[in-house]
């Protein structure tokens, strides 16, 4: 019995210092090379009212704070969920009072840490039809322009779906999808309001609108034209949003110039410039018209 109790007081002592951690097949690092891109540490902040990034230098998950608990937006990849949930402790919030995760695209850096999120929060995920699908099977669709550089990740074994124009509420925060696809056939933006006292700005959590594939596919191929077709009708809904802040899945650029200036001063907000919608539209247009004369 001594012998078994000095066992558990060591393996418990490894546990706390790091060594010997059990493994966690949901926070299992994937893409480590291409993940040190995107996940240098930021400090959470407030971007305006109800509304938080918790997320990265290059990769952006967002918190929204209702009446009845949070909404997160987006897990970044697997290896970063424990760094996302300490953010959000930061902030003075308990994990474990999210209650919907809502996903903008079925790809590994910005789906790859929901299995994990949704267990540890018991939250709700929620995603477009088609993004629903790649999310239960852990990524690997077969018809994504990017598939040959795409990793596997956990998949999300209850995700409800959401259609194009659906209301999520959740307390005193109602929040639109937006279908945007073309980066993905089932990408998903979102659109809310956030006040400060009388003062209410729309935002808007934007998909990607980048027009990536992988080499040796080509947009400008016939048998691809539904993915055109689908990036040409989002720019146009992008472009019509009435949006007073934009947040990107990976930051614009300025983005980091933007979150210096608000942590010195949070009037006027730097993050709320003129027609963001429309300016994310038209870099995603001009991208389009490249990757096509290509």
């Amino acid at each position: 019995m001594r012998l078994v109790t000095a066992l558990a007081i060591g393996l418990a002592g490894m546990m706390a210092t790091g060594a010997g951690k059990a493994d966690d097949p949901l926070t299992r690092p994937i893409a480590p090379e291409s993940s040190k891109r995107w996940l240098a540490p930021q400090t959470p902040v407030r971007l305006y009212g109800n509304s938080y990034l918790v997320g990265f230098g290059g990769l952006n998950v967002a918190l929204i704070r209702t009446s009845a608990g949070l909404i997160l937006i987006d897990g970044a990849v697997p290896q970063a969920v424990a760094d996302v949930e300490a953010n959000i402790r930061r902030l003075g919030f308990s994990v474990r009072d999210i209650k919907l995760i809502l996903s903008t695209e079925p790809h590994f850096d910005h789906a790859g840490g929901i299995a994990a999120l949704a267990r540890d929060s018991g939250a709700r995920v929620i995603a477009s039809a088609a993004g629903a699908a790649v999310l239960r099977q852990g990524g690997g669709d077969p018809d994504d322009p990017q598939a040959a550089w795409l990793e596997h990740f956990p998949g999300v074994a209850r995700v409800r779906t959401a259609r194009d124009g659906e209301v999520i509420r959740l307390g005193d925060v109602a929040v639109t999808a937006i279908a945007t696809p073309g980066h993905t056939l089932g990408s998903m933006s979102w659109r809310w309001r956030s006040c400060e006292g009388k003062a209410c700005k729309t935002m808007l959590f934007a998909a990607s609108l980048n027009p990536a594939a992988a080499d040796g596919w080509r947009f400008a191929d016939p048998a691809h034209r539904r993915f055109v077709e689908a990036f040409r009708s989002s720019i146009a809904t992008m472009k019509a949003q009435r949006c007073d802040i934009v947040i990107a899945s990976h930051p614009l650029e300025g983005d980091a110039e933007r979150r210096r200036q608000l942590s010195a001063r949070r009037a006027p907000n730097p993050f709320a410039y003129p027609t963001p919608c429309l300016a994310y539209a038209e870099r995603a247009e001009a991208a389009l018209a490249r990757k096509l004369a290509e």
